[in-house]
């Protein structure tokens, strides 16, 4: 029998399968057979530390529930012959939801509306202010990949006008800005659905968010390393962008106490794909990809740059 080295946890309907073809250790016990370890179970948050991939000599492959493998060094892995997986696709429609429920909670005011019932404000002082329609926005995506689009899907019956920021042009029927700050100008909404990493740290920063104005949303479901959260915070506070609705955050499970105390946000646990519907789907994936490389050497869903292996 195989053996399987396990970051973060797993299900029990996870276990259960690999159990059938792996003896499971665990990274946190810290006596694990190093020299055995064949295959990793990780997720995107918890991914792989540098210096425990160093000390798998005979490791093959490393498979990540979740569709984000940023914590993962897949350049290195990549150099050791390692295959890197992930869960992409199962997992776009929910997201995609989380998205949209974010943004009409920023729109309706739904968490300020909620405590206007609970605190007997609409006995004693009558209606709530009036909110914004979602309808017959301009709604700008950052990194429109396949969960973008799903997100654009799920807004098209509101009206929306669709525009896209990427590293290129797609072959897609929505206008192209090559530069993000002049499409934060143009927009109602922003939504960062980009991956993380070196590339987009803290892309949407204090210019981005300026030109986004008194008027506009921000919505995060990638990674909160992408958006400056300092600089977000700031202009929260002073009104010079006026509503966020996040699911990430650079330091969590901490945010920052400033940010909780604002009433002009909206935040989630990291909870985009978070329903047992998909996480199970996820479960499975992560586990399909590792049961299939142990006994042919394939993988279903690689990482883009192990596709070639």
């Amino acid at each position: 029998m195989a053996d399987l080295l396990q970051i973060g946890g797993i299900t029990d309907v996870m276990r259960d399968r690999l159990e059938a073809a792996f003896t499971i250790h665990q990274v946190s016990e810290g006596n694990y057979p190093a020299d055995k370890i064949t295959h990793v179970a990780t997720n995107g948050h918890d991914g792989i530390p540098p210096d425990v991939m160093a000390g798998l000599p005979n490791l093959k492959m490393i498979s990540c529930y979740g569709v984000g493998y940023d914590a993962i060094d897949v350049q290195a892995a990549k150099a050791r012959g390692i295959m890197v997986t992930h869960t992409p696709n199962v997992l776009n429609a929910e997201v995609a939801t989380t998205a949209v429920m974010l943004m009409m909670a920023c729109y309706r005011e739904l968490l300020r509306d909620d405590a206007w019932v609970r605190s007997g404000n609409w006995e004693e002082q009558g209606n709530a202010p009036l909110t914004r329609s979602v309808d017959n926005q301009k709604v700008g995506i950052l990194g429109l990949g396949r969960i973008g689009q799903a997100i654009a899907d799920k807004l098209a019956p509101f009206g929306t006008t669709i525009v896209y920021h990427s590293r290129s042009a797609k072959d897609v029927p929505y206008t192209y800005y090559a530069s993000l700050p002049e499409m934060a100008r143009d927009v109602d909404c922003l939504i960062c659905i980009t991956p993380g990493g070196p590339a987009t740290n803290k892309i949407v920063n204090r210019e981005v968010i300026e030109a986004l104005g008194p008027q506009g949303t921000l919505i995060n479901v990638s990674r909160g390393s992408v958006v400056d959260e300092a600089a977000l915070i700031s202009a929260l506070e002073e009104g010079r962008v006026g509503w966020a609705g996040l699911d990430v955050f650079e330091a969590e499970p901490k945010v920052p106490e400033r940010l909780r105390q604002l009433s002009n946000v909206v935040l989630l646990p990291h909870v985009g794909s978070a329903t047992v519907e998909t996480r199970a789907a996820m479960g499975a994936l992560t586990v399909d990809n590792i049961l299939r490389h142990l006994d042919d050497g394939t993988v279903i869903s690689p990482v883009p740059e192990c596709a070639d292996m």
